[in-house]
């Protein structure tokens, strides 16, 4: 077994490639930005909730190796991309001789991912998750005809700036938005990411902290 590190895979031709067609394909379809800065964006802030929390520098490794591939499914179909991307990311590592437990546990998380058919199920997955469905910002809308956003376009419009933080003391990890009331309220944003928001709670208590959820300055959660 080889030692693979987060280097090689953010240098990977092939990985690369199958994102970047994912987010070709949802770009077709009007869905938000889910390319390698997405990846990127959520493979450093999973990094950093693990290391802020005294993980082992393997286990952050590997969190960031996940985040870094976590949409890789979406080159298949926007449908089921967590299962077929944690499908496609086994065969890629295999080849790549990875660890089989490093391997299982990345695969558990991608799996894991989404909304609608997971859950955090251990450390790595609670912090993708978090750093995932916490990565809120309008330069990811590409839609550039405000008066034709639908509801989710003028909610990830409307996040101005987002802060994810965590308190060792109080034990809390609390997501901060600063949204633009002109383009959706607060509202708003909670029916959208109901679910999302639910799932960081989960997130959240696998490590031992509570999720809070304050938007414009008002506690949401």
């Amino acid at each position: 077994m080889k030692e693979i590190t987060f280097e090689q895979i953010k240098s990977c031709e092939e990985i690369n490639m199958y994102i970047e067609k994912g987010d070709s394909v949802l770009g077709v379809m009007g869905f938000t930005e889910h390319s390698r800065a997405h990846g990127m964006k959520v493979a450093i802030t999973a990094g950093i909730i693990l290391k802020q929390l005294g993980y082992s520098e393997h286990t952050i490794k590997i969190a960031k190796i996940t985040g870094y591939m976590h949409d890789i499914g979406n080159c298949v179909n926007r449908n089921d991309h967590a299962h077929s991307g944690a499908i496609l990311t086994f065969q890629i590592l295999k080849s790549l001789e990875m660890n089989p437990e490093d391997i299982a546990t990345i695969v558990a998380a991608i799996g894991n991912h989404d909304e609608k058919t997971g859950t955090a199920v251990d450390a790595v997955s609670a912090a993708v998750i978090l750093a995932d469905k916490t990565d809120v910002r309008r330069n990811r809308v590409r839609n550039q005809v405000k008066s034709s956003f639908d509801i989710h376009d003028r909610v990830n419009y409307a996040a101005v700036s987002s802060k994810l933080n965590i308190n060792l003391e109080n034990k809390t990890i609390h997501l901060e938005i600063k949204l633009d009331d002109k383009m959706c309220s607060v509202m708003d944003y909670f029916e959208i990411f109901l679910q999302r928001m639910l799932m960081c709670k989960r997130a959240a208590e696998i490590l031992d902290l509570k999720f809070k959820l304050t938007a414009n300055g008002s506690k949401v959660c």
